[in-house]
Order: C-alpha cells, then sequence, then structure tokens
C-alpha cells in the first residue's frame, strides 16, 4: 500500500512551484489532493500531464489564503467533496526582492505577515477541527533562513522565523490528539520563484549557478523532493515526529560561511 493511501491531503499555493510538487508527490503516494491557489486551474496540465485525473485525484479550488473567509470556504469545499481531511501543508507563500529594514515600509511588512504567516495560522485553526477525527498532520512550509537568518530579508525571514514558532507551539497543543505539526524548512528550491529573480539579475545563468554553489551538493532541490519530505511528515512513517523543523538542504547550512 502505498504511504498516504485513502488519505485526503489539502495543499495551499499547489498552483505552481513546491506547493505544486508537493500536490504531484502525494498523489503519487496515493493521496486525494485539494488544491487552493488563487488560480488553482493552473495546475491542471502539469496533473494531466503526470499522468493523474483532475476528476478523482484532485479538487481545485480558487482561495486567497490572506482572506479568512475565503480560506474557510475553500476548506470546507475540500472537506465536503472528498469527506474529510488527513492531512494540511501550507506552503502559500512569496519572497520578495531584497530590501533592508530602512527600505521596507510597514505595509510591506504586514502585508508579507498576512500572505506567509497569517495564512498559515488560518490554515492551522480551519484544519484542525477535521484533523481531530483523523488524527492527521500538518507541515508548514517554512525556510532554512528562518533559523538562519538571511540579509537584506527582515520581513521574509520573520514571516518563516513564526511559522517555526507556531509548529513548536501547535505541536504541544495537538499531541494529545494524536496530530503532528512539523514545518519543513529548505534552502534553494528550483521553482518559477527563482526562475523570476534569476531573469532580474545580469546573467541569469550565471545567477543560478551561484546558488546552485551555495549547497555542497551541487545544485538546488527540485519541488519533488520538497514534496517527498512533506508526504513523509503526513504518513505513518513518520508516527513519531512532531514540534520538528526539518531542514531539506543540500548540506547548505553548513557552506554558507565559507
Amino acid at each position: 500500500m502505498k504511504k498516504l493511501q485513502n488519505k485526503v491531503i489539502l495543499v495551499t499555493g499547489a498552483s505552481k512551484g513546491i506547493g505544486l510538487g508537493c500536490a504531484l508527490t502525494c498523489i503519487r503516494h496515493g493521496a486525494k489532493v485539494g488544491i487552493l491557489a488563487r488560480a488553482s486551474a493552473l495546475a491542471g496540465p502539469a496533473i494531466e500531464s503526470a499522468g493523474f485525473s483532475l476528476e478523482t485525484d484532485v479538487y481545485m479550488v480558487d482561495c486567497d489564503v490572506r482572506l479568512a473567509d475565503s480560506m474557510e470556504s475553500a476548506i470546507r469545499d475540500v472537506v465536503h467533496h472528498f469527506g474529510r481531511l488527513d492531512g494540511i501543508i501550507n506552503n502559500a507563500g512569496w519572497h520578495p526582492p531584497a530590501m533592508t529594514i530602512e527600505e521596507t515600509s510597514l505595509e510591506d511588512f504586514e502585508d508579507l505577515l498576512r500572505l506567509n504567516l497569517t495564512s498559515t495560522f488560518l490554515g492551522c485553526k480551519l484544519a484542525v477541527p477535521h484533523l481531530r477525527k483523523t488524527r492527521g498532520a500538518i507541515v508548514n512550509m517554512s525556510s532554512e533562513v528562518g533559523l538562519i537568518g538571511q540579509a537584506a530579508a527582515p520581513s521574509y525571514v520573520t514571516t518563516k522565523a513564526g511559522q517555526i514558532g507556531l509548529t513548536h507551539a501547535l505541536a504541544l497543543d495537538l499531541a494529545p490528539a494524536g496530530v503532528r505539526v512539523n514545518a519543513v524548512c529548505p534552502a534553494g528550491v528550483m521553482t518559477p520563484l527563482m526562475e523570476d529573480w534569476a531573469a532580474s539579475q545580469y546573467d541569469p545563468a550565471a545567477a543560478l549557478q551561484m546558488v546552485d554553489s551555495w549547497h555542497p551538493l551541487g545544485r538546488m532541490a527540485t519541488s519533488e523532493e520538497i514534496g517527498e519530505v512533506c508526504a513523509f511528515l503526513l504518513s505513518a512513517e513518520a508516527s513519531f515526529i512532531t514540534g520538528q523543523a526539518i531542514c531539506p538542504d543540500g548540506g547548505a547550512a553548513l557552506g554558507y560561511r565559507r
């Protein structure tokens, strides 16, 4: 039996990038997946090209994760469609361009908090009543910089560190109900967001090679590799793991100071 067979997993921000990689990986391991994104249908071609069914394997819901009403309605729709919820990956988020604190406005800071951190809080809060019934699991997509910091990224680092703190708090609160809560903290991942950043540089190819070089394994992760970590944490294979911030980073934290 596949590790997520008969489970229903919800993934936010799953129309592309890490979220889409997580959704595809969960389906591959037997799950039915609820895809929440502002334009959820963008995930359709990748799902079909991977050989999965848009009618039976996924349920796509347009959702603005920054808004409580939108999140509540979307999660309710997914649970109604599939009949249960066994896990959620709170993945939706964004990394803004490099800015010092002097360059970061209060509005920019609060907007990113709402997108990266408040949405994670909402996802957890709204999923928990359903996860109590299934003794399910939560995965919060943080970042390695939430643990070690990053230059010219005060807003982003704050939101990612906040996700780790929320993970620790909820792991304690939900353990008696059998609900496990963990954070995944990647380093560099090859995503459309990474490609957009590289395109803004003088030499895009050299920029991507530079990011690759930060990882002792010589490259960035793929979205599906991050999805494999999430699938493990959502499965019974991780039944004794909770409250952890797991870093699939290709050894990057060991080499950042070189």
